[in-house]
C-alpha cells in the first residue's frame, strides 16, 4: 500500500480510534512474540534462546523506538506551536491594517474595513467557531481586499501612510498562505509513520518473545504498558491534526480581535 494512501487511511479514524487501534497492535505485536517464545523455550534440543541476550536485544530496540518517538512529538510540538504563533502574527497584521485603513479614503475605507471584518468572521467560522454574518470563503476576501489596496494605491501613489497600509495589506494575504500551509501541509512525514508503526510491531514483539522465553506467565503489565503506549502516540496524533483533536491552539485572540472591530465599525 503507498504510504500516502496508508497515512490517509490513518488520518481518517478519529483521535481515540487511533488509540484504539495501536492498542490492538501492541497487545497482538506481543501475544505473537510470547506464543512464538514460548514455543522455542519448549524445545528439547539446544536450540532454546537464552533470556539474557534477548533481553539486551529487546531493550535496544525499545530504546529505538522511544527515540523515534521524541522524533516524532518534536516534530509535531514544533507544529502546534508555529500554528500559535502564525495566529498572533495574523491577528497582529489584521489589526494594524485595520488601524491604516484610516489614511485611506473613502469609499475605499469603509470596503477595507467591512472586508477584515468579515475575514475575521471567516478565520474563526474555519476553527469550528460560529460566525456572525454570511459566510465568504477567505480568498475572496483578500481578492477583494488587494482589489482595494491596488485601487488606493493608483490613486494616491506618493503618500507614505498609503504605502503602509498597501504593505500591511499584502502581510495579512502572506500569512494567510503560511496559516494554511502550517494547517494542511506541515504534518509528520507518512514514511515516518509507517517507521514508527513497523518499529512499534517489531519492538513489542521482541517483549513478548522475551517474556515467553524467560518462561513467565502473561502479565498485565503489559496491558497498561500498551495503553500508556497508546496514549502517547494519541497525543502525538492529536497534537498533528489541527482543529480534529481535543488540542487545539486558542482561538481566543482571533475572538477578541473580532468584538474589537465590530466594536469600532459602529
Amino acid at each position: 500500500m503507498p504510504l500516502d494512501k496508508a497515512q490517509y487511511l490513518l488520518g481518517s479514524l478519529p483521535i481515540w480510534g487511533v488509540f484504539l487501534t495501536v492498542v490492538l497492535v501492541v497487545l497482538i505485536s506481543i501475544e505473537i512474540g510470547f506464543r512464538r517464545g514460548r514455543k522455542v523455550q519448549q524445545r528439547e534440543d539446544d536450540r532454546k534462546e537464552k533470556e539474557a541476550p534477548v533481553g539486551a536485544m529487546v531493550g535496544a530496540s525499545l530504546g529505538l523506538l522511544a527515540f523515534l518517538l521524541a522524533i516524532t512529538f518534536s516534530i509535531a510540538e514544533d507544529g502546534f506551536n508555529a500554528r500559535k504563533t502564525a495566529l498572533i502574527e495574523e491577528v497582529n497584521a489584521i489589526r494594524t491594517t485595520y488601524m491604516l485603513a484610516a489614511f485611506i479614503p473613502e469609499p475605499n475605507r469603509v470596503e477595507v474595513h467591512r472586508i477584515l471584518r468579515q475575514y475575521v468572521d471567516e478565520r474563526l467560522q474555519w476553527t469550528g467557531i460560529p460566525e456572525g454574518r454570511d459566510h465568504r470563503s477567505a480568498t475572496a476576501l483578500l481578492d477583494q481586499l488587494w482589489a482595494q489596496a491596488t485601487s488606493v494605491g493608483e490613486k494616491q501613489q506618493d503618500v507614505a501612510n498609503v504605502a503602509l497600509f498597501i504593505d500591511s495589506a499584502g502581510r495579512v494575504i502572506s500569512l494567510n498562505t503560511e496559516r494554511v500551509n502550517l494547517r494542511e501541509r506541515s504534518r509528520i512525514p507518512a514514511a515516518m509513520d509507517a517507521v514508527v508503526m513497523l518499529l512499534t510491531i517489531l519492538a513489542f514483539a521482541g517483549m513478548g518473545y522475551h517474556g515467553g522465553v524467560a518462561g513467565t506467565v502473561r502479565s498485565p503489565v503489559m496491558v497498561l504498558v500498551a495503553v500508556s503506549f497508546s496514549l502517547v502516540v494519541m497525543l502525538i496524533a492529536d497534537l498533528n491534526r489541527p482543529g480534529q483533536g481535543w488540542i487545539n491552539v486558542s482561538q481566543d485572540a482571533m475572538i477578541d480581535l473580532r468584538a474589537a472591530l465590530n466594536g469600532r465599525s459602529h
